[in-house]
């Protein structure tokens, strides 16, 4: 089941990769955004204020998607047992949560 589970989460994290960024801006890509600025900053002050704020959003994007995977396993476990409403209702707050970790 975790084999299972992993090939799961990896189609799940190639397919945000490939549909790109939606238009509003993510907390992986203000993540990322922060973290060239810091590296492209001149002076150390600048560094930190950039490096704390991608901390910041690469967090919260951690924390949905961990909320995700939650959702995904109560999904998994509500469809094995037959409860299909509560299947699909974890199912779409796991499409909630790895939205707002995208």
């Amino acid at each position: 089941m975790n084999i299972k589970l992993t090939v799961l989460l990896a189609s799940i994290a190639l397919g945000f990769a490939s549909f790109g960024v939606s238009a509003g801006e993510s907390h992986m890509k203000e993540a990322l955004t922060h973290a060239e600025a810091a590296a492209k900053a001149s002076d150390g002050k600048t560094v930190a204020e950039h490096a704390e704020a991608a901390k910041t959003h690469a967090k919260t994007a951690d924390e949905h998607l961990d909320a995700g995977i939650k959702s995904l396993d109560a999904a998994i476990n509500h469809g094995k047992m037959g409860m299909t409403n509560e299947a699909k209702k974890a199912a779409e707050e796991a499409v909630g949560h790895l939205k707002a970790a995208e």
